[in-house]
């Protein structure tokens, strides 16, 4: 008798310890709130649009001063659906919330996994549950508002990010009643949801070469110029989201009082995301003098003489041309515009891809001697756009995009760079 006492004494306590730890743990609380936002698509992908999103902030109702806490955001209704132009690849999709904290907090970063099942066109956006932690740092009463977002998808052929923002006051979110004495202010803490790997447009980086000198020579009887490799950045308008950012190689060999020039891309950095036919990509560029010497010298290279596989290594021609001097000194060589004719089919009317250099940097310098009729050409650096028996979107805000017939996931490369023949505007959701 007086063990079963023992027992049942210690099973009583036991129990009531239990519920003492069910009680004095924070319980987590949801809410919810419904808000507009405005997105503004990657970069060429055509103007923002605006959706309603839902989003749910959990936390917990109670807390102390020092406890760091967790936080989530779950979307609950996303503010598009997907289009009916791509499939969207399953794990490409990762969100990245801020969440305005109440109380002169600032704001936490959340952070979802790359987790997401495949989504079929047309079919609504899901993404994961964002995560953070939270420390806290002042009593009171804190609340948690989901503010702006950003969500990063992955293809093949790169990652495009949309930013949204709430279009607005945002009412709702999550509320912590923070109990014990003031040390100060609310401070944010870690993202726990994951990390935001592949948050840039592909080719989106403005930065290059700088306006240094490259290779130089010219003098002499030397008669083979190497220049030096220099970062270019390529802004194609809206055709191409993000640009192009490629190293580019301006060499030159003397013959005669002239130089046979020989421009190189980046070769094989990235693998093709379709099959391409034989002819599909033939590339120029204009090749900018300075210095002792102005206007451009044009340079061009063959179309690809085979078919190029899917998932295989592509690369640009070289590309080759004449500069005559026209003037005696010291002469700069700086990579400028590309274009690039894309023909899809045997016969068909290729596509002229302008692409112009926002940043680029000397790869080449050479000692000249004026030669009769001699001198850079001067070229456009506008280009132009043929139809081609392309089907037009009917956009008004970009002038028109074209879209290859429509087929998402068209696209050509320039070494780590892409052409997206897609009008990314079109994947971004419903209006």
């Amino acid at each position: 008798m007086k063990n079963r006492r023992r027992v049942s004494a210690a099973l009583v306590a036991l129990l009531l310890g239990g519920a003492g730890l069910a009680i004095t743990a924070p319980a987590a609380q949801a809410a919810e709130a419904t808000f507009k936002v405005k997105c503004v698509p990657p970069a060429g992908g055509g103007s923002p649009v605006e959706g309603e999103t839902t989003a749910k902030v959990t936390a917990p109702a109670t807390a102390k001063v020092g406890d760091e806490v967790d936080v989530s955001w779950e979307t609950v209704k996303p503010a598009s659906n997907n289009t009916d132009l791509m499939d969207i690849p399953q794990d490409s999709v990762q969100p990245t919330g801020w969440i305005t904290v109440g109380g002169g907090g600032g704001e936490l970063k959340v952070v979802g996994e790359k987790k997401n099942p495949p989504i079929p066109k047309k079919a609504p956006m899901q993404m994961s549950t964002m995560k953070g932690k939270l420390k806290l740092t002042k009593a009171g009463r804190i609340s948690l508002t989901p503010g702006k977002y950003d969500v990063a998808v992955s293809f093949p052929f790169g990652t495009f990010v949309t930013k949204c923002a709430p279009v607005g006051e945002v009412k709702g979110g999550a509320v912590i009643d923070v109990s014990g004495g003031s040390s100060g202010g609310t401070t944010g803490g870690t993202t726990t949801g994951g990390t935001t790997t592949g948050g840039s447009t592909t080719g989106g980086s403005t930065t290059g070469g700088s306006t240094a000198s490259g290779g130089s020579g010219g003098g002499g009887g030397q008669t083979d110029f190497p220049g030096k490799a220099v970062e270019v950045s390529f802004d194609c308008g809206a055709v191409v989201p993000g640009g192009i950012k490629t190293p580019v190689t301006i060499n030159a060999k003397k013959n005669g009082g002239s130089y046979d020039l020989t421009v190189k891309t980046a070769k094989g950095a990235m693998a093709a995301p379709m099959a391409l036919p034989a002819g599909a990509l033939k590339p120029s560029m204009d090749v900018k003098l300075g210095g002792a010497d102005s206007g451009t010298v044009k340079v061009s290279g063959p179309a690809n003489a085979e078919p190029i596989p899917d998932k295989a290594p592509v690369s640009l021609s070289d590309m080759t041309g004449t500069y005559k001097p026209g003037k005696s000194g010291k002469v700069t060589l700086s990579p400028d515009q590309l274009t690039i004719d894309v023909t899809m089919a045997p016969g068909s009317t290729p596509i002229n891809v302008p692409c112009k250099a926002t940043s680029s940097g000397v790869s080449l310098e050479l000692d000249t001697t004026a030669q009769p009729g001699g001198s850079g050409s001067s070229t456009s650096t506008t280009g132009s756009t043929t139809s081609g028996g392309l089907a037009e979107t009917g956009a008004q805000d970009d002038g028109g995009i074209k879209a290859l017939a429509l087929v998402a996931g068209t696209v050509i490369l320039l070494g780590g760079a892409v052409f997206t023949f897609t009008p990314w505007r079109r994947l971004r959701g419903t209006r």
